[in-house]
């Protein structure tokens, strides 16, 4: 019934959804993109060599022309996404990954917004968080930020990959998802593209991300090792997109960051190491004191 409601030849959005073993959940995810009130959009659906009833699942979506799904071999998340990226036809692309859900409005809205604003490249704005259940935990969201956020994305991924669009001219010039980091995909990706493009917040929920134990992003240590490699590969790359004092407090701020995790969860020598290389680069900042005092009193850590 949704496709012949359809009056638009070609989408608009691509949406690109990397699915592995998410048959629980991945009925819900497509759901959400039927719902939406933008309708001109394509639905890229690639399944990274699911073990599960996921095709069985999808099957009586597939007869919407709007929605395709694409078998391979495991080869990763980043992977995936790149092969949907290939495959897509849309003028922006957005990114909607298989166990989270999007709110009806969340296209309309974005697609608006660039109208609005021709000289932003990536509009991102707010989520809920929701369990296995899809109960909701929480709508507290992280500070995020407009125009030129590369200072900003250099202490933490302030860009959640499900709220975002993208104009595809993004990817044609600065390239898709690098899989050498194993996890973290998307923050490279909002790095890479912040040294050319603007972004654009829009305070507002357009999406509801589930926490699960199983998530390769649950795994803090993993992720704060690839965070770091990303961050000294693209300051090798790019690094003349910000000034030196940029750089430092960036770099400075992330090891704060780091230093209080570990710090939290008992990892004393990995805490001061991190701390310590914090105070190198920004010796007077008070958010690093601050940073050494949870290391020296980690019970006081939330």
């Amino acid at each position: 019934m949704e496709a012949k409601t359809v009056e638009v030849s070609g989408p608009i959005v691509s949406i690109v959804t990397p699915t592995f073993n998410r048959a629980k959940y991945i009925r819900l995810a497509v759901e959400s993109v039927l719902a939406q009130t933008e309708r001109r959009w394509e639905l890229l659906i690639v399944d990274d060599g699911s073990t599960d009833d996921t095709a069985t699942v999808l099957q009586p979506y597939l007869s919407d022309p709007r929605i395709n799904y694409i078998y391979q071999s495991n080869r990763g998340q980043s992977a995936a996404r790149n092969v949907a990226l290939n495959n897509a036809r849309g003028a922006y692309v957005g990114f909607l990954d298989s166990d989270d859900i999007w709110f009806p409005e969340k296209l309309e809205r974005q697609l608006q917004l660039f109208e609005r604003h021709p000289d932003a490249h990536i509009v991102h704005g707010d989520e809920i968080t929701i369990d296995e259940k899809g109960d909701e935990i929480s709508r507290k969201n992280m500070r995020r930020y407009s125009g030129r956020i590369t200072p900003q994305l250099l202490a933490d991924n302030s860009v959640s990959i499900t709220t975002a669009l993208v104009r595809r001219e993004c990817f044609d010039v600065m390239g898709g998802f690098d899989p050498k980091y194993g996890v973290a995909d998307d923050y490279e990706l909002w790095l890479r593209f912040s040294a050319r493009y603007l972004f654009l917040y829009d305070p507002g929920l357009v999406a509801g991300y589930r926490v699960m134990p199983d998530q390769i992003s649950s795994d803090k240590r993993r992720r704060f090792a690839a965070n770091e490699r990303i961050i000294l590969d693209f300051l090798e790359r790019h690094g003349d997109c910000l000034s030196s004092t940029e750089r430092r407090k960036g770099l400075a701020m992330f090891f704060t960051r780091k230093a209080r995790y570990f710090a939290s969860v008992g990892e004393f020598r990995t805490a001061v190491k991190a701390i310590s290389r914090s105070l190198v680069y920004a010796p007077t900042n008070p958010v690093v004191w601050r940073g050494v005092y949870r290391v020296i009193r980690p019970q006081s850590i939330g």
